[in-house]
C-alpha cells in the first residue's frame, strides 16, 4: 500500500477532484501522510489562472519531485499546459484527475480492510464480496497486507447487497482484490452464481463488477459471458488487468495468466455480448520489458482495442520482489507510458465517437458532475454528462433515455429524449 502526499491548487472543482482522488485511494487501501518526504507519491492538483500562478505551479512540481519517489501532476494547468512541465524537464506524470488513483495502485490489487462492509454513497452501493486474491505478484505489496482470499457464502453477500437495495441503492459495486477468485478458497468458482442470485434481489437497479484478473475469468469465461448477457441489472462492464502484452514480461511478474488466456476471455465476451467495455490494466517499464515487449504490449492494445485502459508506469514497492530488480531508466518508462497513453486516447475516443447519434437506453444517473450537470451510466457502463440537468428534472438515481450527441476523449455528452 502506498503513503501519499497531496496538494491542490485553484477552485471548489479542484478541491472536488482531490476529494475524490482521496477517496479512492482510500478505497483502495493507501493513506495519506503529512508531507511529501514522507510519502511513497505526490499529488499536485494545479492551477492555471495567471501567469504567475503557472510559475508557482512549476516551481511546486519541481521541489515535489526532488522529496518524493513518485510525482503525479493533475488539474488544469497539467491538462491544458502540460507541455509546461515537459519542458521543464519535471520528473512527474501528467495526467487527468479521473487516472490519477489507477496510477497511484501501481497495477497493484485494491485492497479492503479487514472490516470492511457495504457502504452506501449516494445511490451507489460499495459491496465488497471477499478479502485476498489467489495471486503472487512481484511487484504488488497488497498481497502483505490481504493475504490469500476469504470468500463468505453466497448468502451473506447477497444479504448485504439486498439491504444496500432496500437502503436506497440503485448501483451495486460488486469489490474486492479479485472478483474472478470468488470461492476459490472453498475449492469452487461462483463468482456467476453470486451475480445471478444478486441480480435476482428485487428492485430496479444495476450491477458492476470491480476487477477480476484474467487467470481467474478464464476458468468461468462461458457462465461468466452469460450471465452478462441474461441479466439487464448487470453492467456489461469487465475489467481484466493484463498487464503486459509479453508472456516472458507475465512471467517476471508471475501473473499467473498468459496473453492468450486473456484474448480467449475477450473473445468469449465479444461472443456473448454485442455492446460491451473492455477495461484494462498495463504496467510499463517493468524491470525486465524489452523494446520487442512494449511493442507487444501495444500490439495486444490496437488488437483488442479496450474502451477504458489505466497505463501506469512501474515503480518500485519495498519488500516486493520487484524492488530488487535492476530497474529501467525513468526516461525509458517516460517515453513508454507517453507512447502507450497516446495510443489509449485515441482508442477510448474512438469509442465514445461511435456512440455519437445512438439513443441509449435507461442509462442511470449516478453522480453530481461539475457545475450543473450530472454524471450518468449507460448499459456498458461508460460516462454520459447531461449538462444543463436542472432544465430536465433529473435526479440522482433516475433512468433515462440519452441521445448520444457530442464526446470527449473519455465520455460522452447526451440529452434526454
Amino acid at each position: 500500500m502506498a503513503s501519499y502526499h497531496i496538494e491542490t491548487y485553484g477552485c471548489t472543482s479542484n478541491r472536488g477532484e482531490s476529494r475524490e482522488i482521496e477517496r479512492r485511494l482510500r478505497d483502495a487501501g493507501h493513506h495519506r501522510v503529512d508531507g511529501p518526504s514522507e510519502a511513497d507519491v505526490a499529488i499536485l492538483n494545479t492551477c492555471t489562472v495567471v501567469e504567475k500562478t503557472e510559475r508557482n505551479m512549476l516551481r511546486r512540481a519541481e521541489e515535489l519531485a526532488a522529496e518524493t519517489a513518485d510525482l503525479y501532476i493533475t488539474g488544469c494547468m497539467a491538462l491544458a499546459q502540460g507541455e509546461e512541465f515537459r519542458d521543464a524537464e519535471i520528473n512527474g506524470e501528467v495526467l487527468h484527475w479521473d487516472a490519477v488513483p489507477e496510477a497511484v495502485t501501481n497495477g497493484e490489487c485494491p485492497t479492503t480492510t479487514p472490516d470492511a462492509e457495504p457502504i452506501l454513497d449516494g445511490v451507489v452501493g460499495i459491496l465488497p464480496i471477499a478479502r485476498g486474491c489467489m495471486s503472487d505478484c512481484s511487484y504488488c505489496i497488497t498481497k502483505h497486507a490481504t493475504g490469500k482470499i476469504d470468500s463468505p457464502p453466497i448468502e451473506e453477500n447477497v444479504e448485504k447487497a439486498r439491504a444496500l437495495v432496500h437502503a436506497g441503492a440503485k448501483e451495486l459495486r460488486i469489490t474486492g482484490q479479485d472478483t474472478g477468485v470468488y470461492g476459490w478458497d472453498n475449492g469452487e468458482r461462483i463468482l456467476h452464481e453470486l451475480l445471478e442470485e444478486i441480480c435476482a434481489i428485487d428492485g430496479d437497479f444495476r450491477v458492476r463488477v470491480g476487477m477480476a484478473n484474467p487467470k481467474g475469468v478464464h476458468g468461468i469465461r462461458e457462465e461468466l459471458a452469460e450471465v452478462f448477457a441474461t441479466n439487464e441489472k448487470l453492467y456489461n462492464f469487465l475489467h481484466a488487468p493484463v498487464q503486459s502484452g509479453s508472456n516472458d514480461v507475465l512471467g517476471d511478474m508471475r501473473r499467473q495468466h498468459q496473453v492468450s488466456e486473456y484474448l480467449e476471455v475477450v473473445d468469449t465476451f465479444d461472443a456473448h455480448l454485442e455492446y460491451w467495455t473492455l477495461s484494462t490494466d498495463f504496467i510499463v517499464g517493468f524491470p525486465t520489458e524489452t523494446d520487442a515487449d512494449h511493442q507487444r504490449s501495444l500490439d495486444l492494445l490496437r488488437e483488442t482495442r479496450p474502451e477504458k485502459l489505466n497505463v501506469t508506469r512501474f515503480s518500485k514497492r519495498p519488500g516486493t520482489d520487484a524492488a530488487e530488480m535492476k530497474g529501467l531508466g525513468g526516461t525509458i518508462k517516460k517515453e513508454r507510458s507517453k507512447e502507450m497513453s497516446a495510443l489509449k486516447r485515441d482508442l477510448v475516443a474512438d469509442a465514445y465517437a461511435e456512440m455519437v447519434g445512438d439513443v441509449k437506453r435507461d442509462c442511470l444517473v449516478v453522480e453530481e458532475g461539475v457545475g450543473d450537470s450530472l454524471k450518468c451510466r449507460d448499459s456498458a457502463y461508460r460516462q454520459v454528462i447531461v449538462q444543463h440537468a436542472s432544465e430536465y428534472g433529473l435526479d440522482l438515481g433516475d433512468f433515462v433515455d440519452l441521445e448520444i450527441t457530442s464526446h470527449e476523449t473519455m465520455y460522452a455528452f447526451g440529452e434526454p429524449v
